[in-house]
C-alpha cells in the first residue's frame, strides 16, 4: 500500500477485539497476554468482562474498552449511560457506544445528538476516552455524513464503522467519508471484517486513527514475516 510501518507502530492503533458471547475466563486471559504482548492500544470487551480485564493488564498500559448498547444499539439514553457509569466504575479506560440506529432512519436526528451528548458528557466528566459506533452497513452515505456532521459539533474522540456483528463492516470508502467530515477534529475507527495486513494499512491510508480487530496476532506475525523476509533479501543484496 506504499506505507512503511513497524509492528510496534502499527500495534498502537490497534484496538484488539474480543466480544464473543460465550467467552471463558481463559478466553479473556489469553487475548489479554496478546493485547500485552504486541503492546496493543486497547482490548475491547462487553461490559461485563471489565473488571476482569482490567485486573488481568493492570501491570501493562494496554486500555479496557467496554462495548456499550452492544451490538444493537437499541437501549433507551438512560440505560446506555448507566452501562457507561458502570462499566467506568469497574476500570474501563474507553468507551465505544452503539447509536440508536432507528433513531436515524426515522430522521430524529434531536434524539441522535442528544444521545451523544449524554453520553460523550458522562466520558468527559472521567476523562477517558470515547467512540460512537455508526454501524454503517445499515446506513445511507447521506445518514453517514449527518452523522459525522452531529459528532463534528459534539467532539466525542472516536467515531467508528461499525461493530462488526452487522451485515457488513468497515470499507476504505466509509473511512474516506467519515474522515472529510470530521476532520482532524475527531478520530476515525475502522472497524469489521478486518483480518488482513493490507486491509490494516489501506484503512489507515484513507484516513483511519484506530483499528479494532480479532486477529491483531495474525496482522502483526504478517508484518513481522514480511520484515524478516525484506532482512534477508537485503543481507543478500549487500
Amino acid at each position: 500500500m506504499g506505507m512503511t510501518i513497524t509492528m510496534e507502530e502499527l500495534a498502537h492503533y490497534f484496538d484488539h477485539t474480543h466480544l464473543n458471547p460465550d467467552s471463558s475466563r481463559a478466553d479473556f486471559v489469553k487475548v489479554c497476554r496478546e493485547a500485552a504482548e504486541y503492546g496493543c492500544m486497547m482490548l475491547a470487551v462487553n461490559s461485563a468482562a471489565v473488571k476482569l480485564c482490567k485486573e488481568l493488564l493492570k501491570d501493562t498500559p494496554v486500555h479496557v474498552g467496554a462495548a456499550i448498547g452492544f451490538p444493537l444499539g437499541q437501549t433507551t439514553i438512560a440505560v446506555k449511560n448507566f452501562e457507561v457509569e458502570d462499566a467506568i466504575a469497574n476500570g474501563a479506560d474507553e468507551i465505544d457506544y452503539v447509536i440508536n440506529i432507528c433513531q436515524v432512519k426515522d430522521g430524529n436526528w434531536d434524539y441522535v445528538e442528544e444521545e451523544m451528548r449524554t453520553i460523550i458528557g458522562t466520558v468527559r466528566k472521567y476523562g477517558i476516552i470515547g467512540k460512537v459506533i455508526f454501524e454503517n452497513c445499515y446506513l445511507t452515505k447521506e445518514e453517514i455524513v449527518h452523522l459525522a456532521e452531529i459528532a463534528k459539533r459534539v467532539k466525542p474522540d472516536f467515531i467508528k464503522t461499525s461493530t462488526g456483528m452487522g451485515t457488513g463492516g468497515a470499507t476504505v470508502e466509509d473511512v474516506r467519508l467519515m474522515k472529510s467530515v470530521v476532520g482532524n477534529e475527531v478520530g476515525v475507527k475502522a472497524a469489521g471484517g478486518i483480518r488482513d495486513l493490507d486491509t490494516c494499512l489501506a484503512m489507515l491510508k484513507a484516513g483511519a486513527t484506530r483499528i479494532g480487530l480479532s486477529r491483531v496476532v495474525d496482522v502483526l506475525e504478517e508484518l513481522k514475516a514480511k520484515e524478516c523476509g525484506k532482512s534477508v533479501r537485503e543481507q543478500e543484496e549487500s
